[in-house]
């Protein structure tokens, strides 16, 4: 038996079609209602919808991602309390629609977050990069956050001024729109400095402590719904996984992840185990933590970044970086022969190729930053022909 493999589809408006997916050979499908704002609830009839449209070309819908956190949630002020009803509503009815994984993150404000969406790697494939002197330039001299000087040395101060004096008007305006890209929300214009500035404001006077609780309180409330419903939850990792705009991380270490876990003690909490998140760094033991968190892994993002000294890290081919892809591989199967021999239902341990390289005629087309076709579906091949090398290695089929 083999982890499912699956592929992120963005919905109808993707340019890569559903058709594109299987024929990378994915048998499932990660996807999620993008068209609807965070909060709303995803009714029975939008869900069976998607799903269909899924189904109709020979696949299925194995992971819901995201079902989005409402930033009142997060900081548990507001609405926060009708907005956890209407995730557990959601949950009910994904459940009764049949999808029993459900991803979701808990950053404060922002999603993944890059510096460029086009890099240019030595084969002249483009990749997503972080570049931490760029994003100094844009928090202390375009966004002028209040208090960002307190998170960099005079140093790092001095190369972001000299960075920012050289940028044009065209090239502030694609950093900024690149870093924005990272906040959710449907109808919301994050190039607008003050939107953005009225977002952070928000966490002003909550640190990783306060914000550790209300995920927590969260847990506390949608798990049992979860159970009920029969839907694993995955909760990804922070990305990048460390502070930054000033806002608290909760989900970027080892010792995060069994606080989330000892939190609400139950199989439908669990984790999305993403090597590339998590990879950045370097003080995480990425094939340690997927041997002892493994039993809780509910889904998995494979990819690998490269780490510079300074903090900055580009996203790297599938089996190279700084991530042991090998060694990951290697626990996550046999975490499967464990469960399949304690009789555990959840066997399928869908994963993903994340992020792939804009390549080859990719790189003419218009595609969503880190998911166009063709480097996932080098991804994708990398990581079946490394599982398949492992199985038969350790005689695991």
């Amino acid at each position: 038996m083999s982890l499912e493999q699956t592929w992120r589809w963005y919905g109808p408006h993707d340019p890569v079609s559903l058709w594109d997916c299987k024929q990378a050979g994915a048998t499932g499908i990660v996807t999620a209602l993008h068209h609807l704002p965070p909060g709303v609830v995803w009714t029975v009839e939008e869900i069976l919808a998607r799903k269909q449209e899924i189904e109709h070309v020979g696949m299925s819908w194995s992971v819901a991602e995201s079902v989005p956190v409402h930033e009142d949630i997060k900081t548990r002020t507001g609405r926060y309390q009708e907005y956890i009803e209407n995730y557990k509503q959601s949950l009910r009815n994904l459940g009764q629609c049949g999808i029993d994984t459900v991803c979701y993150n808990f950053m404060p404000g922002l999603d993944a977050t890059r510096t460029d969406h086009a890099y240019v790697m030595p084969d002249r494939a483009t990749a997503l990069r972080f570049d931490i002197n760029e994003f100094a330039a844009f928090e202390l001299y375009i966004l002028k956050r209040e208090g960002a000087e307190a998170n960099y040395t005079p140093a790092q101060q001095q190369k972001a001024k000299q960075i920012v004096e050289k940028l044009s008007k065209e090239q502030i305006q694609r950093l900024t729109t690149t870093i924005v890209a990272g906040f959710p929300g449907v109808g919301v214009d994050y190039t607008n400095l003050d939107q953005l500035r009225a977002v952070l404001d928000t966490y002003k006077g909550l640190d990783a402590a306060g914000l550790k609780e209300n995920l927590a309180y969260f847990l506390s409330q949608i798990i049992p719904v979860a159970e009920e419903a029969g839907i694993l939850m995955a909760i990804h990792p922070d990305d990048p996984p460390f502070p930054i705009l000033g806002l608290p991380r909760v989900v970027s270490t080892e010792a995060d992840a069994e606080y989330i876990l000892q939190a609400v003690d139950s199989p439908n909490n669990g984790l999305c185990f993403c090597t590339g998140s998590f990879g950045v760094r370097a003080d995480n033991d990425l094939p340690g933590m997927a041997r002892r968190l493994a039993g809780r892994i509910n889904f998995i993002h494979l990819r690998a970044t490269r780490r510079d000294e300074d903090g900055s890290f580009v996203e790297s081919e599938h089996l190279t970086g700084d991530v042991d892809m090998y060694a990951v591989m290697k626990a996550l199967l046999e975490e499967q022969q464990k469960r399949k021999k304690a009789g555990r239902k959840d066997l399928r341990m869908p994963m993903r190729p994340d992020h792939g390289h804009q390549m080859l005629h990719d790189l003419r087309r218009k595609s969503i930053p880190g998911y166009s076709a063709i480097g996932r579906l080098r991804g994708l091949a990398e990581l079946r022909g490394l599982e398949l090398g492992i199985r038969k290695a350790l005689s695991l089929d």
